[in-house]
């Protein structure tokens, strides 16, 4: 089924304001979690609503906090989430990031104790919306433990994801968007909703032997899920998950933790203080022409750039609906109907024939 992302987007606004979230917060969840389903990225999209919604009735996740400015210089920040909606959470750490790189070209800002950051990229396109450069690495303390350690066979990291958004003038930005595991766990979620198997190469089971089934990944004992590219992948998580952990001081990944608790460290550089921005930005078209201009190996071929496919599935999906399956609609339906939203709000979003 295809859904219309203005009303999916009113519907999840609605949901989370019935939970408890003023209205700053409910939109920017909506807001969020729609436009990850635009850019394709399903597996941190709306499938997360009932998800966020169980946490914050289990006292896992709480709703309206702000954030605690630990410490701060004029170029850095510490701050901490109190287990708060990280969507709404990560927003305000992003803009006093943007905030101190305005007045001083540069800024870090360290973010602890935060429930579930949605899709990281976001932060990146964020940043780059205002002509920013921006590093942005993400750990989960340890109930997001999924990964196995290269040559090894049990849960011992999260998936680690980490975005790096590259502004270009009247151009959709470069936004490299990727877990440091060859699979995130979300895209499990939406294939075991779906009832699909994944790739090869992706995950093992409980005796490390490869299986291209999520249900054995979900199964008891559980399966892992491999970093990518083999020591690359796997070097590249351990580092994220330093940085986004330890530097932070929210802690890296370990076993015995019962909510989910993610960290981010956020670095911002303005190329316009670095008075290189004329010769940036005529650079990075440069190289995208270059490297966009290479022989293909077959006509049908393409040469994409970091952040090209999440444009595409925006202009695609918003002429056409954004695709669910009946799993993910029907979690978020019982959700709603729990939270007495309305069942007219509930059945705007569908595209009927």
């Amino acid at each position: 089924m295809n859904f219309a992302p203005e009303p999916l987007r009113v519907l999840i606004r609605d949901i989370f304001a019935a939970a408890g979230s003023n209205p700053e917060e409910a939109d920017s969840m909506g807001q969020h979690l729609v436009g990850a389903n635009l850019a394709g990225h399903d597996s941190h999209g709306v499938i997360r609503v009932s998800f966020y919604i169980d946490w914050m009735r289990q006292g896992k996740v709480f709703a309206n906090r702000d954030l605690e400015v630990v410490f701060e210089n004029d170029a850095m920040a510490l701050v901490d989430a109190h287990m708060g909606y990280g969507i709404a959470l990560g927003k305000q750490a992003i803009r006093l990031g943007l905030d101190k790189c305005r007045n001083n070209g540069v800024s870090v800002i360290a973010l602890r104790n935060s429930s579930h950051l949605g899709r990281i990229g976001y932060w990146a396109e964020m940043v780059a919306a205002e002509n920013k450069v921006s590093l942005n690495f993400v750990n989960t303390t340890g109930l997001g433990m999924l990964v196995a350690p290269l040559g090894g066979i049990g849960r011992r990291l999260s998936a680690n994801p980490l975005a790096i958004g590259i502004p270009i003038p009247d151009q959709p930005p470069l936004v490299l968007d990727i877990s440091t595991s060859m699979i995130a766990e979300g895209k499990l979620k939406v294939a075991h909703n779906k009832g699909v198997t994944v790739p090869d190469g992706c995950i093992i089971d409980a005796a490390g032997n490869p299986t291209n089934d999520p249900n054995v990944f979900y199964g008891d004992p559980p399966g892992a899920i491999l970093p990518f590219g083999g020591h690359k992948g796997y070097g590249l998580g351990v580092i994220t998950d330093i940085l986004a952990g330890a530097l932070t001081g929210g802690g890296c990944t370990q076993a015995g933790k019962q909510q989910l608790e993610q960290g981010m460290l956020s670095i911002i550089i303005d190329p316009q203080v670095l008075q290189t921005s004329d010769a940036f930005f005529a650079e990075v078209r440069a190289l995208i022409d270059w490297v966009k201009g290479a022989e293909k190996r077959t006509p049908e071929a393409e040469i994409l750039v970091p952040g090209e496919i999440e444009a595409r599935h925006r202009t695609e999906r918003q002429a056409n609906g954004i695709p669910l399956d009946d799993t993910t609609w029907s979690q978020i339906c019982d959700t709603a109907r729990s939270l007495s939203v309305s069942e007219q709000t509930i059945e705007a979003p569908l595209l009927r024939d």
